[in-house]
């Protein structure tokens, strides 16, 4: 059974990924208590707002300039997204602990997940155009893990 996959749907849940971003960042602000730190993390939560309006345009440029489907006979796109949704990095992230490296940790780790999941997403995106911008946001969450890998060495 074939099944075409839309690379707007990857910016959908592209945007989603963001959002679930910026709000896990804005909770752990409000957690830790020093200035510094709250001012990080609230800076990180305004980039994701910026990463998912970044992809919004990303979305719309696409579908201006090429069709977005890919033709998928094995019918592997929908297990793969059915997968990915089931983790946390759609829906919600996890929970931000009170501590700064706990926070960073999970941090890292739900930016991790994201690029696997834009890796996987790029190879079903149709065109080199659609390929880009997929790698474009794999960029993008890449420059969040050195930031977060650099506060997480100086963090106490």
């Amino acid at each position: 059974m074939g099944y075409d996959f839309s690379a707007d749907e990857i910016f959908e849940m592209a945007k989603q990924i963001e959002v679930n971003g910026a709000a896990f960042y804005r909770k752990a602000a409000a957690k830790v208590s020093g200035e510094a730190e709250q001012a990080f993390l609230n800076t990180l939560a305004d980039m994701e707002d910026q990463h998912e309006k970044t992809f919004a345009d990303m979305q719309a440029d696409l579908k201006k300039e090429e069709g977005d489907l890919v033709f998928d006979p094995q019918g592997e796109a929908v297990l793969y997204l059915k997968s990915m949704a089931d983790t946390k990095i759609f829906f919600k992230k996890e929970e931000p602990g009170n501590e700064m490296k706990e926070i960073l940790s999970a941090a890292i780790k739900a930016e991790q997940d994201s690029i696997v999941f834009y890796l996987g997403m790029k190879e079903l995106v149709a065109g080199a155009a659609g390929k880009q911008r997929v790698e474009d946001i794999i960029k993008e969450e890449m420059s969040h893990i050195r930031l977060l890998a650099g506060k997480f060495s100086e963090a106490k």
